[in-house]
C-alpha cells in the first residue's frame, strides 16, 4: 500500500520530499519491532529517543519531529491512526459460513442473513440472531435471548434465557451473561434462594473480556450502557446499571444494584458495594474500595477518598516509623521534665 493512500485514508499530511508519497508500506508495528516497510507511531515526547534506531519506512505524529531520517506522517490522533491501519492491514472480513454441521439451532430460532454459526453450539428456542453475527463452536444461547447484527460470541460463551444483545457486541471467550443473581434471605437458620427472574441488557458497541460474569436481574435488567469496554475477570452483580463509554478494567467486582455512570474508569481490582452510586467522568484507582454516593471526581484507596487526600495520606504513612520514633522520644524528654519539676 502507498504511503500516499494511507494518508488518504487517515486524513494525514506526509512530512518529506514528494517522492515519498510513493513509498511502498508493508506492515504496521511497535517502534521497537519495525522493519523496512513498516509504519509505526508515537503517542508521546517522551518516545522521541526511541525513534533514533527505528528501522521503520514511516512514523505516524501529531506535530512534526526534527531531527530525524524517518518519514513522517502527521495526523491529530496517532494512536488511533495505528488501530485503524492494524484493523485495515490486519483484520480481515469473515466470510459468511452459514449453520455449520453439528450445530444445534432450534427450528424456533430466527437466523439473519450472512450469519455463521460454528460446530457444537447451542441455539434454543426463541431466540434470534442478527445479520453477519459469527457464533463460535461451544457456545449455548438460551431461550428467548436476542443477538443482535455483526456481532462476535467467541468460544465457550454462555448466554443465557432473556438475555438481549445489542449490535456490533464483543464477547470473549468464558464469559457468562445471564446467570442468577447472588440473592438469598435469611430464614429459620438457612439461606433461601430468591428467584432471579430478570434479564441483562448489553447495549450496542459493547466489548467483554473473557471470564466475565454479568448477572441477571432479580426483576427488571441489568444493564451494560453502549460503548462500555470490560475487560477480563469481572464480576458485575444484580441490577447493576453501567452508563455509557465506561471502563471497566481487570477483576474488578461490583455488588447489586450498583449504578456507574457514564465515561467512568474503575481501575483493577476495584470494589464497588452494592447500591454504591458513581457519577458520570469519575475515575476509581486500583484496589479502591467504594461505598455510598462517589460524586464526579478522581478517587484511590480503601476506602476510597479524594485522591490529593489519598497522596498526602500515603506519604505521611511512609514516614510512620520515623515519626513514632520521634513520638516515643518526645515522650521520653516529657517525662524527664516532669521528674525534674519542683514539688
Amino acid at each position: 500500500m502507498k504511503l500516499k493512500e494511507i494518508a488518504s485514508l487517515l486524513n494525514g499530511e506526509i512530512i518529506g520530499p514528494p517522492q515519498a508519497d510513493n513509498i511502498e508500506i508493508t506492515g504496521v508495528s511497535g517502534i521497537k519491532e519495525a522493519q523496512e516497510g513498516d509504519i509505526t507511531f508515537i503517542s508521546a515526547q517522551r518516545y522521541v529517543k526511541d525513534l533514533l534506531g527505528c528501522k521503520a519506512s514511516c512514523v505516524i505524529v501529531k506535530e512534526p519531529i526534527a531531527d530525524i531520517d524517518i518519514r513522517q506522517l502527521k495526523v491529530p490522533n496517532p494512536y488511533f491512526a495505528f488501530a485503524k491501519l492494524l484493523e485495515h492491514f490486519y483484520i480481515k472480513p469473515q466470510k459468511p459460513l452459514g449453520i455449520m454441521k453439528d450445530a444445534i439451532v432450534s427450528d424456533k430460532a430466527r437466523i439473519g442473513k450472512d450469519v455463521s454459526i460454528f460446530p457444537f453450539s447451542y441455539i434454543s428456542d426463541g431466540v434470534s440472531v442478527g445479520d453477519r453475527t459469527v457464533i463460535h463452536p461451544y457456545v449455548f444461547i438460551g431461550d428467548d435471548t436476542a443477538v443482535g447484527e455483526d456481532c462476535l460470541i467467541y468460544p465457550n460463551v454462555t448466554l443465557r434465557e432473556n438475555v438481549k444483545i445489542g449490535n456490533r457486541v464483543i464477547i470473549h471467550s468464558g464469559s457468562v451473561i445471564g446467570s442468577d443473581g447472588f440473592g438469598y434471605v435469611f430464614e429459620e437458620g438457612r439461606h433461601y434462594k430468591i428467584p432471579q427472574v430478570g434479564g441483562v441488557i448489553i447495549e450496542d458497541d459493547v466489548e467483554i473480556g473473557s471470564n466475565v460474569s454479568i448477572d441477571r436481574a432479580t426483576t427488571g435488567n441489568t444493564i451494560i450502557g453502549k460503548g462500555t469496554k470490560i475487560d477480563n475477570l469481572v464480576q458485575i452483580a444484580h441490577n447493576v446499571k453501567i452508563g455509557n463509554n465506561s471502563i471497566i478494567i481487570a477483576q474488578v467486582g461490583i455488588g447489586g444494584s450498583a449504578e456507574i455512570g457514564n465515561y467512568v474508569t474503575l481501575a483493577g481490582q476495584v470494589g464497588v458495594s452494592d447500591h454504591a452510586k458513581i457519577e458520570s467522568e469519575t475515575m476509581i484507582g486500583a484496589q479502591s474500595g467504594v461505598m455510598g454516593h462517589v460524586t464526579k471526581g478522581v478517587y484511590s484507596g480503601t476506602f476510597a477518598i479524594p485522591h490529593r487526600d489519598w497522596l498526602k495520606a500515603h506519604a505521611i504513612f511512609t514516614k510512620l516509623p520515623e515519626l513514632n520514633k520521634k513520638i516515643k522520644e518526645l515522650e521520653e524528654k516529657i517525662k524527664e521534665l516532669e521528674r525534674r519539676k519542683p514539688e
